[in-house]
């Protein structure tokens, strides 16, 4: 659930006007909301019960610090992909033990300040990418902990853009049938500890049944590399969850763990899941005002005072996310969609829906916007990062301050205050 809804026609993020926000900010603004946060990460954390686990906050969604913070606060771990990343989830006292580094291109400095930083396990998916964290290991005379790739090349419904877990040629430790060379080729390396491996799908599944059946095989591996004396201490099951954006089913935590509850018992392994949409992608919200209404082909499009990269994935994904004013009327509606300012043919907020016939100079808020949004912003047209705040009741706290307008002025940085 989620913790946006109307009250007396107005929209509100928990006990708190956006209206009020929107005075005191301006737009365009993330607003997230805490307690959203706070209830779909103990979801899925609780799911598990009883089996040993580690779950894991997906830094890349959204590497805002009063975010980092809260999730520390909530037993959170962290899966890094930078060693930006790793400094910014460090600071929000988020224990070395429960960070694993994921990623390819990591440089050897990177690689030396992780191995320094005291991490869980680094998540290896090349030859080449092994070779080289052996050998700043070696350098350092430490022992680099690893998990290696699995790929289970599920045949899901997902966006081919994503789908980076379906059998390709130029990634080397993915295929099935040679993976049991690679985890002894890794072994015979002296620098690094085979500690793990971890299933990629990269697959927002909808339904548990394919994610059940990557298990079997995942199973299977990790018996025959116990009958060749390899020995795991985890499993990495990835983020396989998916979110609901428009009326698809998305499995509750509770349903995922129900399916594969079974299989991951008979692995005798502490699991370790990540997830960054899942826990935060519902919880927020992009606010943009809507200052003229224009036609484009045979459709409305209505433009905004954002612009496309404020929500990469709706143009690149063509990802649906619902749009409602923060204050309704009765009014008759439109089929529109919500554009930004730079006339891209990506520049897409939301595709078309039913909208509000008349909405110049109004709000609304646009939903689903709390991951891979903000932490994938960059500077179209020189125009500024726009604000963040985190709402908690019935107040908001500025965890982002928007970007200054002149040139040469730097904006302070995120996440410094006490909420």
């Amino acid at each position: 659930m989620n913790c946006f809804q109307y009250v007396n026609d107005e929209l509100y993020a928990e006990e708190l006007a956006i209206r009020e926000v929107v005075s005191q900010v301006g737009t365009p603004v993330y607003i997230y909301s805490q307690q959203t946060l706070q209830q779909h990460f103990t979801a899925y954390d609780s799911a598990f019960g009883d089996i040993d686990h580690l779950t894991c906050f997906t830094v890349k969604t959204n590497a805002n610090q009063a975010i980092l913070k809260l999730l520390g606060s909530m037993g959170a771990g962290a899966e890094v992909s930078s060693g930006e990343e790793l400094c910014r989830v460090l600071k929000s006292d988020i224990l070395p033990e429960k960070i694993i580094y994921a990623g390819v291109g990591r440089s050897r400095q990177e690689m030396e300040y992780a191995l320094q930083s005291g991490i869980l396990l680094f998540k290896v998916e090349t030859l080449m990418g092994l070779e080289l964290l052996n050998k700043v290991a070696e350098r350092l005379n430490m022992v680099a902990p690893i998990a290696l790739r699995i790929n289970p090349n599920i045949a899901e419904d997902i966006r081919p853009s994503t789908a980076t877990a379906l059998r390709r040629q130029e990634c080397e430790v993915l295929n099935m049938q040679i993976i049991m060379g690679k985890f002894k080729q890794a072994i015979s390396l002296k620098h690094v500890e085979v500690v793990g491996a971890y299933i990629d799908t990269e697959a927002q599944f909808t339904h548990t049944p394919s994610f059940a059946d990557s298990f079997h095989l995942v199973l299977a591996l990790i018996r025959k590399l116990q009958e060749e004396g390899i020995q795991l201490r985890y499993i990495d099951i990835g983020d396989g969850l998916g979110i609901a954006h428009q009326d698809e089913f998305a499995p509750s935590p509770q349903e995922f763990l129900q399916a594969i509850s079974s299989i991951i018992y008979g692995l005798h392994l502490k699991i370790i899941t990540e997830s960054g949409r899942l826990f935060l992608g519902n919880a927020g919200i992009l606010v943009t005002r809507v200052p003229d209404v224009s036609k484009k082909s045979e459709e409305n499009h209505l433009p905004s005072d954002v612009k496309m990269s404020d929500l990469t994935q709706s143009g690149l994904h063509k990802t649906y996310r619902k749009v409602f004013p923060i204050q309704r009327k009765n009014q008759q509606a439109m089929l529109a969609g919500i554009g930004g300012f730079v006339c891209d043919l990506e520049d897409i907020m939301s595709l078309c829906q039913k909208l509000p016939e008349s909405l110049p100079g109004e709000s609304v808020a646009i939903t689903s916007a709390a991951a891979d949004c903000s932490a994938l912003v960059r500077d179209d047209n020189s125009w500024p990062r726009i604000s963040e705040v985190l709402v908690k009741g019935d107040q908001f706290f500025m965890i982002q301050e928007r970007e200054a307008d002149d040139a040469g002025e730097e904006a302070d940085d995120a996440g410094k205050g006490n909420i």
